[in-house]
């Protein structure tokens, strides 16, 4: 596979992601707030389920526009910045 093919693929994934409102919510929020946990994340977004929080969490960091960083039992989500700057510059605006 080609580099290109591996770029198209990637970018379809991103925007794929970003193509659901919520998951372009969460994104948005996590590019003003570093770190968030699940809870925290649920709690600004108020009207997701847990369990649907995390598929969209899954979804983004799969995407690889999400990055994710374990700490004892608590998972933190932050923007990747370089994929977001190649896919989508405009979260960081």
């Amino acid at each position: 596979m080609t580099e290109e093919h591996a770029d198209v693929r990637e970018a379809v994934k991103v925007y794929k992601a970003l193509g659901e409102p919520t998951r372009l919510k969460i994104a948005l929020l996590l590019t003003e707030e570093k770190n968030l946990c699940c809870s925290d994340i649920g709690s600004k977004l108020e009207s997701v389920a847990g369990s649907t929080l995390s598929h969209h969490l899954k979804q983004l960091t799969e995407s690889g526009l999400l990055d994710l960083r374990k700490d004892g039992t608590y998972i933190y989500y932050s923007v990747n910045r370089k994929m977001a700057q190649k896919y989508a510059p405009y979260l960081l605006e």
